[in-house]
């Protein structure tokens, strides 16, 4: 059995070729409330899930509309290594935005996930 603590999923992004459809769908369905966040040249709409998870759609040429949950990691440059060498395959290496790191991986089995360290340690 692993000691380590696990780390929590702390936002879920959905990636969507239709963020008007999906917005609208899921805040009728559960109440969670869009605020659009401007950042670069894309739609992005911030989605008030509760419990202290953060949620997010972004609007982008997918086939298949994905959910992407973000970990909580405390380095995730470290973290990102290490699922390499675990046979996931890096999407997006380590950047730095204003709140913090991300990195995104692909697992071995297709399944992405990505990693998020804090600037303010949470």
């Amino acid at each position: 059995m692993n000691s380590r603590a696990a780390n929590p999923v702390i936002h879920l992004e959905l990636h969507t070729g239709d963020l008007r459809g999906a917005v609208d769908f899921y805040t009728r369905l559960f109440s969670w409330r869009p605020e659009r966040i401007h950042a670069g040249a894309g739609s992005y709409l911030a989605l008030g899930m509760g419990n202290g998870v953060g949620g997010g759609v972004v609007e982008c040429e997918s086939k298949h509309p994905l959910w992407l949950p973000y970990v909580e990691v405390p380095d995730v440059g470290r973290t990102t290594d290490e699922a390499r060498e675990l046979g996931g395959e890096v999407l997006l290496g380590p950047r730095e935005g204003p709140e913090g790191w991300r990195s995104i991986v692909s697992a071995p089995d297709g399944g992405e996930i990505a990693f998020w360290q804090s600037k303010t340690g949470r």
